[in-house]
């Protein structure tokens, strides 16, 4: 709390008691519409056998359903809701209110080090805990059968379209890169076998550089189809089944030469 300034006690010093209420999503709903600081409904506070009864009225204006759909019109929010007190359960609750200063720090204090914090209060700490239920009449239960239809409304649904639509993409049998990848593909299977003499220049070229090679990288410096260049590399190399070098070719021991005498990449 100390980035955002001091915290005004006065509600802890004066001893305020608060009440926590529980109240249904529809009913803040609708007080959210209220003009204003204009009224939401009035709130009875009295006593039965000894025992506290506490209500809530909403205010007619307020009863209005918005944004349900066409039946909205026809369902009006309940307008009484009895109080359901509850213990506090020896918790330490406390209601604390922020307001903006809408003020930077340079016009307050004169430092220049950004916007006045937030100022903090406590209003009271909660001696009352209790849940706003609304009154099982016609009314509520006319909202909660038009909540439970909305609730079911699929997100998303299918439509028969009348005409194509042409400001999408349309649907093709296959799509430009699988054709060049296709066509790449069938070009390098069809591959025509060099000369064997410079195929194995090739290689031996290519094994002065580095000592071991996989297959493929292999087949892209000979162009060379892969069962044309393994039956020569099979004469010349030895295939490492195993150890740090596995799954590559390097020549045998006969034919080996290094540019620098390198041994290894």
């Amino acid at each position: 709390m100390s980035d955002r300034g001091d915290v005004d006690l006065t509600g802890a010093k004066q001893n305020t008691g608060v009440w926590l209420v529980k109240v249904p999503k529809y009913l803040a709903q609708q007080w959210a519409k209220a003009p204003g600081r204009g009224e939401v409904g009035k709130l009875r506070i009295g006593k039965n056998q000894g025992k506290a009864e506490v209500s809530f009225t909403l205010n007619e204006d307020l009863t209005t359903i918005e944004g349900m759909g066409e039946k909205a019109s026809m369902v009006r929010a309940p307008r009484e809701h009895p109080f359901t007190l509850q213990t506090v359960g020896g918790q330490t609750l406390t209601v604390f209110t922020e307001t903006s200063s809408g003020q930077s720090d340079a016009e307050g204090s004169g430092s220049g080090t950004g916007t006045v914090p937030d100022k903090l209060a406590l209003e009271g700490v909660v001696v009352q805990r209790a849940e706003c239920r609304p009154a099982a009449n016609e009314n509520y239960m006319r909202l909660k059968r038009l909540q439970i239809e909305e609730s079911s409304k699929p997100h998303r649904f299918s439509q028969q379209l009348e005409k194509a639509v042409t400001t999408n993409y349309k649907p093709v049998a296959n799509h430009a890169y699988n054709l060049d990848y296709e066509k790449k593909k069938k070009e390098e299977g069809k591959r025509a076998r060099a000369d064997r003499q410079q195929v194995l220049d090739m290689l031996f070229s290519a094994f002065e550089k580095h000592q071991f090679y996989n297959i493929k990288d292999l087949v892209d410096i000979t162009k060379q189809p892969v069962i044309y260049l393994k039956e020569i590399l099979r004469d010349i190399g030895i295939y490492n089944v195993k150890g740090t070098h596995k799954n590559t070719w390097e020549l045998k021991p006969e034919y080996r030469h290094y540019q620098n005498e390198e041994k290894s990449d």
